[in-house]
């Protein structure tokens, strides 16, 4: 049965590589929001950066944070993917086959994850061209993308949830509109959290994207980790693929 989850997330992975747009969505989203965004700060005196940043560069501190958030927006895709497929038909046919309905669900889920890692290096690369002075080892590497990857499987998990009976097109854009830019703005992504007003301290608290931005910054700006942000992001990831597994076996449908 695994070679079922192996041959649907081989498509997922197939459809993302042959299509030259998403290429271009993969390089051009994540360069533009570094230079773009991240030269907003540009003129900032550093004493001020400093203090509220603890960095002279805000692309220094941006950077993880919009690591972050582009596992956030890959769950939109996977949300949109199956309704791609309920739309074309394709699910009628996997469901006539032994595969488990939640094994669509999982390839989606991992094959969103994928979508949203194959951007890490490209960031990483653009930072260094722009200056900035990272912590790169095999340590700060790999908790980096692990931090990542559980924050990817938890939002892919999430949003996939919600278009599990529908086949509109137009659910995954309201779903979006309805909860990123609220998800990213309260987590320190973009800003520290001295920023915030109390409430939207309480939220930032509570936000997975605030631990995964957070943790980042940690591995690749100082060598002193937080390792209890890394189970967070992991029990997140858990609980919403096993939330989204059990819910797929009962509610997926093929239109």
């Amino acid at each position: 049965m695994l070679e079922g989850l192996s041959a649907l997330y081989m498509r997922e992975i197939k459809r993302i590589y042959r299509s030259i747009y998403m290429w271009i969505m993969l390089v051009s989203q994540p360069v533009m929001w570094i230079i773009f965004f991240g030269s907003s700060f540009s003129h900032v005196p550093s004493e001020f950066l400093q203090e509220f940043f603890h960095t002279n560069n805000y692309i220094a501190f941006i950077l993880p944070g919009e690591l972050s958030v582009s596992m956030l927006f890959v769950g939109m895709f996977s949300s949109m993917s199956i309704i791609q497929d309920k739309r074309f038909g394709y699910m009628k046919r996997i469901f006539i086959t032994p595969v488990p309905k939640y094994y669509v669900f999982l390839s989606k889920v991992l094959g969103g994850v994928t979508r949203g890692l194959i951007q890490v290096p490209i960031m990483l690369a653009v930072a260094i061209a722009l200056g900035v002075s990272l912590n790169l080892n095999l340590v700060s590497i790999v908790v980096l993308v692990l931090a990542l990857a559980f924050l990817g499987i938890g939002f892919s998990s999430l949003y996939s949830v919600f278009t599990l009976w529908t086949s509109d097109w137009q659910a995954p854009g309201v779903i979006a509109n309805l909860i990123n830019l609220p998800l990213m703005f309260s987590s320190t992504a973009l800003f520290p959290k001295a920023f915030f007003p109390e409430w939207l301290q309480d939220i930032s608290n509570v936000n997975p994207i605030t631990y995964s931005a957070e943790l980042g910054r940690e591995v690749l700006l100082s060598t002193d980790p937080n390792w209890s942000y890394l189970g967070i992001l992991a029990l997140f990831a858990l609980i919403m693929v096993i939330i989204g597994a059990l819910l797929s076996r009962k509610y997926m449908t093929a239109e």
